[in-house]
């Protein structure tokens, strides 16, 4: 019995997994990070994968809600905010652990996420793009004004730690974003998902197939919102301290950039970029009057060549679409590893149909 499921995943991996390049840089590239404290235990580099990983999350999120739905939101530091305070409020006010604070303060993310849908309903475009802005902007004057509560421009600190040592908050961590992220792929890959890509192309034309795209967009805000919190949630009692900086209009700007550097409508794409480009602001701190320079260059190069982002660009070298079933196959392949149609030219049946 164990030798048959044994011989089945491997199947499953080999078909899923191994067969596209892509995916398989990305298993080895997952593989090694998730090994990394077994190389070294330099704690300044494990600090930087950790917070990646929880960027990661929250990037992965945005991408959902923007990518996907097509709800372009300017403040997604909202749903960050409200969870990472709300899991602070929970683990030093009420006591409750980690484990319980996060998942609540993710609900209060959600909260926050039906907030936000409702003048989505009635707004489009630029319009409400603008008004998601103002919403972090909003919380952050309460943040103010109830020092005593959220402890004010100080924020709050002394929050328990994720687990005794920072290699298992790595672990802890990075284990949890490969799960979120594959969760969210499996999402955006479901009817759901290509209803939030229907409603982002031609949302009257889903209207008119009978589809309720009010719930649908406000569903989209709930689940990006409830990721985001997770993340935020994680970013807290990593760092033992939240402040206003989890509300700034930096940390809304910082999610687009790594989205759109990475690549939307992937998923992916945001968490590489996260991967890339975070720890590359960190590690130009050696030479602090150029850093900000030397970023916004690479950033500017790399979308003048590559618009549609990394991992899409990347994409389309290792790997070609079928004509017929639409499947990605390597780019070594002659034929469709599905249904066996040649790749590179189309054959009779398809100039018949074209």
């Amino acid at each position: 019995m164990l030798k048959y499921l044994a011989s089945k995943y491997w199947r499953n991996f080999q078909g899923e997994i191994l067969a596209l390049p892509t995916r398989t840089i990305l298993f080895a590239a997952a593989a090694a990070l998730l090994f990394l404290p077994l190389a070294t235990t330099d704690a300044y580099l494990l600090r930087i994968i950790t917070l990646a990983s929880i960027f990661a999350i929250y990037a992965a999120s945005w991408d959902l809600l923007v990518g996907f739905a097509g709800q372009v939101s300017l403040g997604h530091s909202l749903f960050f905010g409200v969870a990472a305070y709300a899991s602070a409020l929970l683990n030093l006010r009420l006591g409750f652990h980690p484990m319980l604070s996060i998942p609540l303060g993710a609900l209060a993310a959600v909260l926050a996420g039906l907030l936000l849908s409702l003048p989505a309903l009635r707004l489009k475009g630029p319009y409400f793009s603008l008004a998601s802005l103002a919403m972090p902007i909003i919380l952050l004057g309460a943040i103010f004004t109830f020092p005593a509560l959220t402890g004010g421009e100080l924020g709050l600190s002394g929050l328990s730690r994720l687990a005794d040592t920072r290699v298992n908050e790595y672990r802890l961590i990075f284990l949890t974003m490969l799960g979120l992220t594959l969760l969210m792929w499996k999402i955006v890959t479901s009817k759901t998902g290509l209803i939030f890509h229907a409603i982002r192309e031609d949302e009257i034309v889903v209207r008119a197939s009978g589809i309720n795209t009010s719930l649908y967009k406000v569903l989209a805000f709930c689940l990006s919102g409830f990721f985001a919190g997770l993340a935020g949630g994680l970013y807290a009692h990593f760092l033992r301290v939240v402040g206003p900086s989890t509300l700034d209009i930096m940390m809304s700007l910082q999610v687009i950039i790594w989205g759109i550097f990475g690549g939307v409508v992937t998923i992916y794409g945001p968490v590489i970029g996260v991967f890339i480009l975070y720890p590359l602001l960190e590690y130009l701190r050696v030479i602090a009057e150029w850093r900000m320079l030397i970023f916004a260059v690479i950033i500017i190069v790399t979308l003048r060549f590559m618009p549609e982002g990394l991992s899409n660009r990347v994409q389309d070298l290792l790997e070609r679409e079928c004509p017929r079933c639409k499947e990605r196959n390597a780019f070594g392949r002659k034929e469709c590893r599905v249904c066996c149609t040649g790749l590179g030219v189309c054959n009779q049946t398809d100039k018949t149909l074209l």
